[in-house]
């Protein structure tokens, strides 16, 4: 288990969406640091030195080591597939957490993400084992993600320019196996009874929309929160945004 430790404070434990590293939530966290101890998971799925790919039952073991390690209850933080990782981890192990803020998860509702039979996954391997992986994440951001042909496609074209990302291409397909594997959760779901915003940004594409929808139907305690003019990049693009409701949640629940 590793993680970026910054700050001093109530702790913050977040959990980086897909492609990405432990790195990603760096600007959230440079916001928050100056009032909160935050720490970054690094996730196993996205580490170039792990071997075999990871489940999301292992996710959530680092998720709670890292918990155990600061010794009181936090405020989690969870994005995309790492907002998956965050819900199994409140289900795991709710006494863990003070509150939880879960962007935009890349739950399972109905079908598999990678479409029957695993279609989308497959295209994407055999792309990725013909040496295209800007092809391979084009796929992916098309058909699982739900993005436009142009972006997706734009997408997969920068990422096979940049090798740290290109690397992380395999990683991000396992990961969408990983979300599969796990199946359907919403009944384990509808028992978490942590305070919860269900965040959501107004320009993301339908079926994270969806996915959201599924979630708050079956957590009635949960409020839901949507960005005005964000999408599902709204981490990076206004940082200050998501911040912003990560601390107000922590103001609500985390006792000094």
């Amino acid at each position: 288990m590793r993680a970026y430790d910054e700050g001093q404070g109530p702790p913050i434990v977040m959990v980086h969406p897909g492609l990405s590293d432990g790195r990603r939530c760096g600007k959230v966290a440079a916001i928050l640091s100056g009032r909160y101890r935050v720490l970054r998971l690094d996730r196993r799925q996205y580490r170039l030195d792990r071997g075999a790919p990871v489940q999301v039952e292992q996710e959530v073991e680092d998720v709670l080591a890292l918990i155990r390690s600061v010794g009181k209850p936090v405020v989690l933080y969870g994005h995309s597939s790492g907002g998956v990782v965050a819900l199994e981890a409140l289900v795991a192990s709710p006494s863990s957490f003070a509150g939880a803020v879960i962007f935009e998860p890349s739950a399972v509702i109905g079908p598999p993400l990678s479409g029957e039979g695993g279609e989308v996954l497959q295209r994407a391997r055999a792309a990725m084992a013909s040496g295209k992986p800007g092809k391979a994440l084009t796929i992916f951001m098309r058909d699982t993600v739900g993005l436009p042909d142009w972006q997706a496609w734009l997408g997969g074209a920068i990422t096979a320019l940049i090798p740290h990302y290109r690397r992380l291409v395999p990683r991000q397909l396992d990961d969408l196996e990983a979300m599969d594997r796990l199946g359907v959760r919403l009944d384990a779901y509808a028992a978490i009874e942590v305070p919860t915003v269900l965040l959501g940004g107004e320009r993301s594409p339908a079926n994270l929309a969806e996915r959201l929808d599924a979630v708050q139907r079956v957590m009635p305690r949960a409020e839901r929160v949507v960005l005005s003019g964000c999408d599902h990049g709204a981490d990076l693009k206004k940082p200050a945004e998501v911040a912003r409701v990560i601390r107000e949640l922590a103001e609500k629940v985390i006792v000094d």
